[in-house]
């Protein structure tokens, strides 16, 4: 009953990929087995490390100034931007300062938030828009409410791509407000940061490279697997103040190259960033560019066939790849019978073993939800996903009617 990521079918959750040269990647990684934490102790193979990386930041189009590391994932990116925030803009007085997140925003940030120390009661909520935005008004209100109570607003996350409805916050609006107050301002583009490769599709995330730091999960958007972060912070040298240490046993030269371990909290570290470099090698950037716009094409053209299906109410059209909807129908005229029917609806279609979906509770709401990411996503998997739910859906409008 485990679920199968990478497979063709697989539309539930934002998925972690797979593709064959990350598993080459990972065998010539375990077992060469050197050390990366420092440029000295394998300069050919840190080298690689860094020269990925900087392909995401041109990618992203940081500035040249930035740096960033490999993560094992999502979350530990997170906790490392906090950090450096936190240690540039509060220094030693970590108790008043106060981060502001949407409604919507990934639960990874207040459980870093808290492992960087920043107490839960410091953490502020921001409500968001018809589209599941975050509010440029509330924010702006919160961070003068906060200043006004004596606390000091520091960092603000705004989301290239929520799990819940794959909704990006306004990030050239909250970039401003960041700018304006003297804010850091991270861009959480764990799942949808690497659409931002499609220069077709940089429109969808106008705003994201005046990011302070960014996070990017390349086992979601490049189809790598699991374990394969990355955080790219705009001013390299902030990231560098948070980790760099020495010791007499470490060698005297470690500000003149890329040193992973000067970057981040992990000393004894593989060699995350084969699988990146790899990749990148044998497919190119321009397949990459190609797959992750399929797979926007794909969402686009599922939901405008699901938006037609009887009873279907779509609650957020695909801002990326991933859009939500929920069923109403005769006898379904109360929020809990509909939350009832479109919870249903998931699992009857995830029953018949073609496609699987799930939903989110948004509020009160229970939404069904079609996530494109996987690299073996095809048209004939969304045919059949639409084809299940126009099925499935005809079923469960008439039963309701039916006992009305």
């Amino acid at each position: 009953r485990s679920f199968g990521t990478p497979g063709p079918g697989y539309l539930a959750y934002i998925p972690g990929g797979g593709v064959f040269p990350a598993a080459l990647a990972d065998f010539i990684s375990a077992t060469t087995n050197r050390y990366t934490g420092i440029w000295q102790a394998a300069p050919a193979l840190v080298q690689l490390e860094a020269n990925a990386l900087d392909w995401l930041r041109d990618a992203m189009q940081f500035p040249p100034e930035a740096r960033g590391l490999f993560t094992p994932g999502g979350s530990m990116a997170m906790f490392n931007a906090i950090a450096c925030a936190r240690e540039k803009l509060l220094g030693t007085e970590i108790r008043t300062g106060t981060v502001f997140v949407s409604s919507q925003a990934h639960h990874s940030i207040a459980k870093a938030a808290r492992l960087a120390g920043i107490a839960h009661d410091r953490v502020r909520t921001i409500d968001v828009d018809g589209n599941y935005r975050m509010r440029i008004d509330a924010l702006q209100h919160a961070i003068e409410r906060d200043r006004g109570d004596g606390l000091k607003p520091f960092m603000v996350f705004s989301t290239a791509g929520t799990t819940n409805t794959g909704a990006v916050d306004p990030l050239d609006a909250i970039a401003d407000v960041a700018a304006r107050e003297g804010l850091w301002h991270h861009v959480d583009g764990a799942y949808g940061g690497c659409f931002h490769l499609v220069p077709e599709l940089r429109h969808l995330l106008a705003g994201l490279p005046r990011a302070d730091s960014l996070t990017l999960d390349p086992h979601k958007g490049l189809f790598l697997p699991y374990g394969t972060g990355a955080l790219l912070v705009r001013n390299g040298e902030d990231l560098r103040a948070l980790h760099a240490s020495h010791a007499g046993y470490l060698p005297d030269n470690q500000l003149e190259f890329y040193d992973p371990a000067q970057y981040g909290p992990d000393l004894s570290r593989g060699f995350p960033g084969l699988r990146v470099w790899m990749c990148l090698k044998i497919f190119g950037a321009a397949r990459y560019r190609a797959a992750i716009a399929e797979k926007r094409e794909l969402a686009v053209w599922a939901a405008q066939q699901i938006a037609a299906i009887p009873g279907i109410v779509m609650d957020a059209l695909p801002q990326l790849s991933l859009f939500a909807f929920h069923l109403e129908g005769k006898g379904l005229d109360t929020l809990d019978a509909q939350n009832q029917a479109t919870r249903e609806l998931m699992e009857r279609v995830t029953r018949r073993g073609k496609v699987m979906l799930t939903g989110a509770q948004v509020g009160e709401r229970f939404l069904g939800r079609v996530c494109v990411l996987s690299f073996r996503t095809r048209r004939a998997e969304m045919e059949t996903c639409v084809q299940h739910l126009v099925e499935e859906a005809a079923a469960l409008v008439a039963q309701a009617a039916e006992q009305t």
